[in-house]
């Protein structure tokens, strides 16, 4: 049987580099053994942190090794031959490239381009779930209930010392404290920050602009925070909801991605009559952004009043083993193994009718 080769793509220029390559030798795992062994050959490609493309033998290394390589004077003198990187060896591509150039639509340009199936959002999914501003207007197109919020723009900002009071004014009157202030293009939490008066909201404004020219203004709730997984394209599936805890004072990206910074409890322990309510809102926001593959939605719970708010979707969420993506899918009875093989299907599928139309 011939096995279909799949380029698997990590690394990138975000500041989720690292978490790109722990998704990565997850999913290279899972290509490379049990069924999926005799269905597929794994041909890795990584790019630096400065953007250079390396293909399977250095990107072999970062696999096995886990670490970064920032340039290419770190390649081993034995390495450093010139590389070609023969694309049309690669029958399907895998994108496992989280944040900016990764999933917000770039790369997925790319590889439309190139008319070859990948796994996960095309374009216009992957920019509408990366942007924070452009996705709560299609939750809200679609009717899907949320925390009050408002648009920022840099230029707003750092305008003239009497236009800024007057914007930190009419913040505080429409969302008051605490509330959260977040670029709108990036992932991970990474510029986001929780403020609690004037002092922490105009800083926390002006760090926001310096990652981004778009910023988010959510009003604060005091909430349990749920998640959900969806797997599909026109017709989606939703998992077992599952629910975050953590001691800090909010889901920030050292809380994330430290060990024992935050417990996952799967299945949440919410009514059924809840977590079907959250099921269908998934699969509605999947679709509202014109998702594909795969999708975690992520809800505010209001236990006292029985509000279930959304809050966003992550297009291309963490994929390593003990991510929550995956082990929303096991717990709902998709093994890791079998996951990434649906993805493939589900990739040649949409792929297939892409070409017809």
């Amino acid at each position: 049987m011939t096995k279909l080769r799949v380029g698997l793509l990590f690394g990138g220029c975000s500041g989720e580099h690292e978490v790109s390559i722990s998704s990565a030798r997850a999913i290279a795992k899972a290509l490379t053994t049990d069924e999926n062994a005799n269905r597929y050959e794994l041909l890795p490609v990584y790019i630096q942190k400065d953007g250079v493309w390396k293909d399977s033998n250095i990107a072999q290394q970062v696999l096995e090794s886990g670490k970064t390589l920032l340039s290419s004077d770190e390649v081993q003198p034995s390495d450093r031959l010139p590389q070609t990187i023969n694309l049309s060896e690669i029958d399907l591509w895998f994108p496992i490239l989280h944040g900016p150039n990764g999933e917000d639509g770039t790369i997925q340009g790319l590889l439309t381009l190139m008319q070859v199936p990948f796994v996960g959002s095309g374009v216009l999914g992957s920019a509408i779930g990366m942007d924070k501003i452009a996705m709560k207007m299609a939750f809200s197109q679609a009717g899907l209930p949320q925390v009050k919020y408002k648009m920022v723009t840099r230029s707003q900002i750092y305008s003239n010392p009497c236009i800024f009071p007057k914007l930190c004014d009419q913040l505080e009157a429409e969302l008051g404290y605490p509330c959260f202030v977040k670029p709108a293009n990036l992932g991970s939490s990474v510029g986001i920050s929780k403020v609690r008066n004037r002092q922490e909201l105009e800083t926390a404004l002006d760090n926001a602009a310096s990652y981004d020219r778009r910023i988010i203004v959510e009003a604060g709730v005091i909430a349990r925070e749920l998640e959900c997984a969806v797997l599909g394209t026109d017709q989606p599936q939703a998992s077992v909801v599952g629910e975050i805890t953590f001691k800090s004072d909010f889901y920030d990206y050292e809380t994330k991605y430290t060990e024992g910074k935050a417990d996952l409890f799967i299945p949440a322990k919410v009514s059924d009559e809840i977590a079907k309510k959250i099921q269908e809102m998934a699969v509605q926001a999947f679709l509202a952004v014109d998702a594909a593959g795969l999708g975690r939605v992520d809800f505010f719970y209001l236990e006292q009043t029985g509000e279930i708010l959304i809050n966003e979707i992550n297009t291309l969420p963490g994929f390593t083993a003990t991510s929550m993506y995956p082990q929303l899918w096991a717990a709902t009875g998709v093994s890791f193994g079998e996951l990434v093989h649906q993805l493939i299907q589900f990739a040649l599928e949409r792929h297939s009718e892409t070409k017809r139309d």
